[in-house]
């Protein structure tokens, strides 16, 4: 198992631009694979009888890019949290203690951070 990431606050606001960008590459993806399953579930309904879809391949693409946005931010050692409203943690160490920094699409910066158990709920500024 790899190690963990620790960020410090500046760090975490230097990513801050780029995992703008990932995370609404992320979500264009996403809703694209979600347009797409209604098509592909009745491909898979009908694979008995040798069921397809024209948009099969369209539909891996989607998810090829999905994986790779989602690996990325994985990479960077970023904790994506709820794709829904783009909420991100940082793993931070604070007194000697491993906490998230936490970030969501439409901050400017990482400005909160909340302990590991408490989540989004716990919150507490910087």
């Amino acid at each position: 198992m790899a190690e963990q990431r620790l960020f410090t606050v500046v760090e975490a606001n230097q990513l801050v631009p780029k995992l703008k960008k990932l995370l609404r590459r992320l979500t264009s993806h996403r809703q694209q694979l979600v347009s797409l399953n209604p098509e592909i579930q009745r491909a898979r309904d009908n694979s008995e009888n040798n069921g397809g879809s024209y948009q099969g391949a369209q539909y891996l693409t989607q998810l090829v890019l999905f994986s790779e946005c989602a690996q990325i931010i994985d990479g960077l050692g970023i904790i994506i949290k709820d794709l829904d409203v783009g909420l991100c943690d940082f793993p931070h160490m604070k007194d000697g203690r491993v906490v998230y920094l936490c970030w969501k699409l439409g901050e400017d910066e990482v400005s909160w951070w909340h302990e590991i158990e408490s989540g989004f709920s716990g919150r507490r500024p910087l």
